[in-house]
């Protein structure tokens, strides 16, 4: 790319908007006491905590898009009435604070509530539980995936689907054959998304389950109880884990993206 001295603030603004995301990230890095790091990578209660953040995500994010998938087609290929208004429903756990979603959501599943009490009858509970860190999780990352989706079904040329519903196929068939196909890199895109929202989620999943203690938490915990010094390393370890883990996604999609 060309340097040109009239676009200097320009490049000025987008390099230091740039440090501002990676300098805190290898400061953290470099500020890691390697002993205490290695000490810590030994951590059972680091271990679990880490598998536990992914596959609660992980499960949450799929198990979501059965729903959430379906629900955005409707929304990008149908006109009617509300829609505007639904789409401003889908975007309220983004815009209010996390810590008041997981208050909205303990209120609708804690014990003492219709929905508590038939999970509870199955010997289920949201509280303190990899059920209800899910749902924390699923509320506040949902959006994200929906709307994703919504964006790849809106570019599917309505042609493609019109034709294939007048050759035979019924609405299912052109949905799974022509539209969800054509749609897969948003849709793909979303779900990365949602579970990297989940992952990180922290206000929300802390009002229903303080434990078992998911990643975020735990980092919280080492900072209040044993400070900064003790707290950073699981930090590092955690971000090495999502860089990995969003590493092998973006190799993913870059193959499916050329082939």
């Amino acid at each position: 790319m060309k340097f040109e001295a009239k676009y200097i603030f320009l490049y000025l603004f987008a390099a230091l908007a740039l440090l501002f995301i990676v300098v805190p990230v290898i400061n953290m890095f470099f500020a890691t006491d390697l002993d205490i790091f290695f000490q810590t990578a030994r951590d059972s209660e680091v271990k679990k905590s880490i598998f536990l953040t992914l596959w609660v995500s992980l499960a949450a994010t799929i198990l979501c898009a059965a729903f959430a998938v379906p629900l955005a087609y409707v929304i990008a290929k149908k006109s009617f009435r509300f829609k505007t208004l639904l789409l401003g429903i889908i975007n309220i756990p983004i815009v209010i604070p996390h810590s008041a979603a997981g208050i909205a959501v303990l209120g609708l599943v804690s014990r003492d509530t219709v929905i508590g009490k038939m999970a509870g009858s199955v010997g289920l509970s949201f509280i303190d539980s990899p059920l209800g860190i899910g749902v924390a999780m699923a509320y506040v990352s949902l959006p994200f995936l929906i709307i994703s989706a919504i964006n790849g079904f809106s570019e599917v040329p309505e042609k493609l689907e019109n034709a294939a519903q007048n050759l035979g196929a019924s609405r299912w068939q052109t949905f799974f054959k022509i539209s969800l196909p054509l749609a897969k890199q948003s849709v793909f895109s979303g779900l990365i998304l949602m579970f990297s929202r989940g992952i990180s989620e922290f206000g929300a999943v802390i009002m229903l389950a303080y434990f078992p203690t998911i990643t975020p938490i735990l980092i919280y915990d080492r900072f209040t109880s044993f400070g900064l010094t003790y707290a950073r390393p699981v930090a590092v370890i955690f971000v090495l884990i999502c860089l990995t883990v969003f590493l092998f996604f973006y190799l993913l999609t870059n193959k499916k993206r050329r082939d």
